[in-house]
């Protein structure tokens, strides 16, 4: 090969790189976002637990909108107080409130009061029971009790207690919803802490075809409507519900002549035996 040749193969891969090498210059000057390094300041503050319970995608996607104002440090359910300030002292911002918000659980059906009408054999799952016929409970809408939200959650805000239903610790609780998720039937719900009246019944039948199932189910007969605030609570489809917007109406009375015990007022009343929700409501 003549010397010509190899310099001319240089000089032409020389020219190229320098070539692409102004363009990508040029392309970063044009394109270059930049980014408040302040971003990089509160992700590495917050947990990392990336649940999105706040709402954000993630921590990283929290941590912008807490850079540009959008949200307070508080709107992080998983972080304690002093983290909270950590983060606001750090921003130069006040950690403002969060309204704690925490998994509740629509079904006071343990092994002790509902009925069965099957036994389930196989995976121990309850999307895997419900599959195949139903979970076995007399209540088509009951929990299973084989505890795919406890697995679920990753925070260790649930067990299951000794009549086969899970029971959310609101310390531990941040909201993250994975146990709405993983509910076959859909009997958990995220709402906020000071909401205290609660039916914990989804059983759609009326009267003693609700009972018949369960001692604890709802069983449309209307007290609660009665004894409660203009609007409160109202039966839809055999089914006392409550209109969360009147909240602030509700008083613990509501509850009293409800005689099996599906409405009741937290914290402090649920998963107790039948006999004693009775006592308590009184």
């Amino acid at each position: 090969m003549s010397t010509a040749l190899v310099l001319t193969a240089i000089l032409t891969l020389g020219g190229l790189c320098f070539f692409f090498g102004v363009t990508i210059s040029l392309a970063h000057k044009k394109l270059y976002v930049w980014e408040d390094p302040r971003i990089d300041g509160v992700a590495g503050l917050l947990p990392g637990a990336n649940c999105g319970a706040c709402g954000f995608a993630g921590c990283r996607a929290f941590a912008e909108a807490a850079v540009h104002g959008r949200v307070a440090p508080a709107g992080c359910t998983v972080m304690n107080t002093d983290m909270r300030d950590e983060v606001a002292s750090y921003l130069g911002v006040n950690a403002g409130e969060a309204r704690k918000q925490v998994a509740r659980l629509l079904c006071a059906g343990g092994s002790d009061v509902a009925a069965r009408k099957a036994n389930y054999v196989g995976l121990g799952s309850c999307a895997a029971a419900v599959a195949v016929g139903g979970g076995g409970k007399g209540c088509a809408w009951g929990c299973v009790g084989l505890g795919d939200c406890a697995v679920s959650c990753e925070f260790d805000a649930l067990h299951m207690n000794e009549v086969g239903l899970p029971v959310v610790d609101i310390d531990k609780c941040i909201a993250c919803g994975d146990c709405v998720d993983a509910c076959p039937l859909d009997l958990f719900t995220i709402m906020p802490l000071d909401h205290k009246l609660i039916v914990q019944c989804r059983n759609l039948l009326e009267g003693e075809a609700a009972t018949d199932v369960c001692t604890v189910a709802c069983n449309a007969c209307g007290r609660c409507v009665q004894d409660a605030a203009p609007g409160l609570i109202e039966i839809r489809r055999g089914l006392a519900t409550i209109d969360y917007e009147r909240i602030a109406q509700a008083e613990i009375s509501a509850i009293g002549r409800c005689p099996t015990g599906a409405i009741v007022w937290l914290e402090g009343a649920q998963f107790e035996a039948p006999e004693r929700r009775a006592a308590l409501a009184v």
